[in-house]
């Protein structure tokens, strides 16, 4: 009887969407051969209907368990958590994504390198894929496990002799975008906040230091501030930076978390944003739009990204040739780069400004 209804449940999917049962099917699984123009269409018909395939009987059908393995290796950022807004919005877009093709998730966070879970994962048929989100420090590890022709895909910038699958943003143009546009608001000493240990930070800072060569700025290796993921880092080295004379009118953060904690920081210690010091952020993260003033960033699409991300995996399982893919990134202009439009406000000062203490927070 369940069967029964399930089937009727699909049948009508099928009518809703104007397309075959086979169709319907092919389409909720991630099948290459179906556009995405009528995989658009047939998740919506699904989604109205609250239909979801069944996983159960597809799993006795096919041998596969319908859980896709995601793994988010933290070796550079080990105090990182995984309540980070970047994360949140990619590992939800993809759970969208999976839960629409009749996957379930299996979520692990790792600070060391993740190839055994890896290989014991998909040889023990825990799970019929792997997405990993970051290369954090574990190229050469993850061209090991390309090797092995398991089915993985990794979220992340494309690299010198990379042998495994990647899908991630264009984060060389992004750092320079951001870059060239504080440049054009009439910043010279701009300071860069991120670890370039991590592929995606690295690709950002050359977009950086690229933007700065172009426009003829002398680079100041004192401004490249190795800021690591982890609470209020950012935070400390923009204060450590005013606290030490440093002079500086721009700040290329390499996320949208570091450059709220730097605006926090800027205007504790009196500085006007942006009419004295213009700022940027990297992702777009929700709550950007948001700030005072609203954060200018470089967007990523996650939601591409995770699209991207689960198909290219579903092609890997079924054994496709597969490529890497770059998404163009974005330059979202919002006040806290507009110097001259701001430059007539009245300056800003803070109770901890004039006694010299941290303000204490939530």
């Amino acid at each position: 009887m369940r069967k029964k209804k399930a089937t009727n449940k699909m049948a009508e999917v099928a009518r809703r969407a104007g397309v075959s049962l086979s169709t319907v099917s092919r389409a909720l699984s991630g099948s290459k051969v179906i556009s995405e123009e009528t995989r658009r269409i047939v998740r919506e018909a699904a989604e109205s209907l609250n239909y979801r395939v069944d996983a159960a009987g597809s799993s006795l059908r096919t041998g596969l368990t319908r859980t896709i393995g995601v793994i988010i290796p933290l070796a550079h950022a080990a105090k990182q958590n995984l309540s980070d807004p970047f994360f949140l919005e990619i590992v939800g877009a993809i759970a969208d994504e999976l839960s629409a093709a009749g996957y379930s998730m299996l979520l692990s966070k790792f600070t060391q390198d993740p190839s055994d879970w890896v290989i014991s994962t998909l040889r023990g048929r825990r799970a019929d894929g792997i997405i990993i989100i970051g290369q954090s420090l574990h190229h050469e590890a993850l061209n090991k496990l390309a090797a092995s022709h398991l089915p993985m895909v990794v979220w992340g910038s494309k690299m010198k002799g990379q042998r495994y699958v990647s899908v991630g943003s264009d984060s060389e143009s992004g750092g320079e975008l951001a870059t060239e546009h504080l440049i054009a608001q009439g910043c010279r000493s701009i300071a860069f906040l991120g670890d370039p240990s991590a592929p995606e930070v690295g690709a950002r800072l050359r977009g950086y230091t690229k933007a700065l060569r172009n426009a003829g700025i002398e680079r100041q290796p004192h401004l490249e501030v190795a800021v690591r993921f982890g609470s209020d880092t950012a935070y400390h080295a923009i204060g450590s930076l005013i606290d030490a004379g440093v002079e500086f009118d721009g700040v290329v953060a390499c996320s949208d978390v570091f450059a709220m904690s730097a605006m926090r920081a800027l205007v504790e210690r009196g500085r006007r944003i942006p009419a004295d010091v213009a700022i940027t952020g990297f992702d777009d993260i929700p709550f950007a739009a948001y700030t005072s003033p609203p954060l200018t960033t470089i967007r990523q699409n996650c939601h591409v990204g995770a699209r991207l991300l689960v198909e290219k995996l579903m092609s890997a399982i079924r054994g496709e040739p597969n490529e890497s893919a770059v998404i163009p990134t974005e330059l979202v202009v919002r006040g806290s780069s507009l110097r001259e439009h701001f430059r007539s406000l009245p300056k800003s000062r803070s109770s901890n400004a004039k006694n010299g203490r941290r303000k204490k927070t939530a």
